[in-house]
This record gives C-alpha cells, sequence and structure tokens, in this order.
C-alpha cells in the first residue's frame, strides 16, 4: 500500500489529538534513525502504523491475541499494552506488511524486550520524546537520547515503571527485562 493511503487509513483509526502524536513519532523516527544510523524509511512505516489499534475497543483488541497466537500473558495486565500487538498483526495481516523488523518495531514499543533490535529502540524511543509529549522527566529522556538510545530508553522505562508502581498497577515481566537488558547493554 502507498504511503499516502496508509496514512489516510491510520489516521480515521483515530482522534486528531492521537495522530498529532503519530505525526511526531513518525518525525522523531526519521531523525533518531539518521542520528543513529537506522533505516529512516522503515523508521516512518513503523511509526506510521504503531498506534493503528490503540483506540480499538478493547474487547476486539483482547479477541485479536485470543485468536491469533499473540502472548496470552498480555491479557493479564495492563490494556494499555494490547494495541501494539493487535497492531502488529493487522499491519501484517490488513497492510500486508511483512518485514518482521517493522513488525516488531510495532508490536514492542510499549514493552520493549530484551535484545531490541535498532529500530525496536527508535520506534520506542521516539513514542516516549515525540515534540507533543509532556509528562515529568521527558526532558532528560530527550536530553539522554542525544547520546544514546539505551539510556534514553531506561530513563524513559524508568518513568513508565515508576508511574504504574504509582497506580498500584502491576508491571509487564518483558518491559521489567527490556530494562534490565538496556542497563546491561550500557554497562558491556
Amino acid at each position: 500500500m502507498k504511503r499516502e493511503k496508509l496514512i489516510a487509513a491510520v489516521k480515521e483509526q483515530m482522534p486528531e489529538r492521537r495522530w498529532l502524536h503519530t505525526l511526531g513519532v513518525m518525525e522523531t523516527s526519521v531523525m533518531l534513525a539518521e542520528r543513529f544510523g537506522g533505516d529512516p524509511v522503515k523508521a516512518d512505516l513503523a511509526a506510521i502504523l504503531h498506534d493503528y489499534c490503540k483506540y480499538w475497543p478493547v474487547q476486539e483488541q483482547a479477541k485479536i491475541i485470543r485468536e491469533n497466537g499473540l502472548p496470552q500473558d498480555l491479557l493479564d495486565f495492563d490494556k494499555e499494552l494490547w494495541h501494539s500487538h493487535a497492531g502488529a498483526f493487522i499491519a501484517q495481516s490488513q497492510f500486508g506488511i511483512q518485514d518482521e523488523e517493522i513488525l516488531d518495531a510495532i508490536r514492542y514499543h510499549t514493552s520493549g524486550r530484551e535484545r531490541m533490535t535498532l529500530l525496536d529502540k527508535i520506534v520506542c524511543l521516539a513514542d516516549y520524546m515525540e515534540p507533543g509529549r509532556e509528562f515529568p522527566g521527558v526532558e532528560l529522556i530527550r536530553e539522554e537520547a542525544k547520546i544514546s538510545l539505551e539510556k534514553a530508553l531506561v530513563v524513559g522505562f524508568d518513568s513508565t515503571i515508576r508511574f504504574l508502581i504509582e497506580k498500584g498497577k502491576r508491571i509487564y515481566p518483558l518491559t521489567i527485562l527490556t530494562r534490565n537488558d538496556l542497563i546491561q547493554q550500557i554497562n558491556t
């Protein structure tokens, strides 16, 4: 599917505020790809699709997870995680995206994963720090992103983990494993 048609399909799935976020993630992903030697075309495509299912009914997201061999443990954790896996499935099944690197960047942009690829890191970090984001600590993420994807992501995951703790929510184990893996990468 041509980029323009893909953009139109994504835009109609979300409110204007989320579309502006998606535009920010697209811009930031390309910038990070250029800064850190990634593929800006893949970064742009993954960013376009990263929140495709974000505003779908949670029942529909859960159904996609249940019926298509996606990680069932997601259903035991915060619903905010579900759209990434559902979105990767839809990107492949409805939009014909076959590049596993792009699909993984969509799939893991919320939780991260151990041994994140460069594209995974770029899209995940862009989602944290795009220009429209405003939350305590986002400026530190942006500062760290000038020199290190890994350090910036640790700051981002620390922020997410703190938020979940403050809200009394469970933390998806893959997020903890991701943070630990990034710390190990920084320290080696």
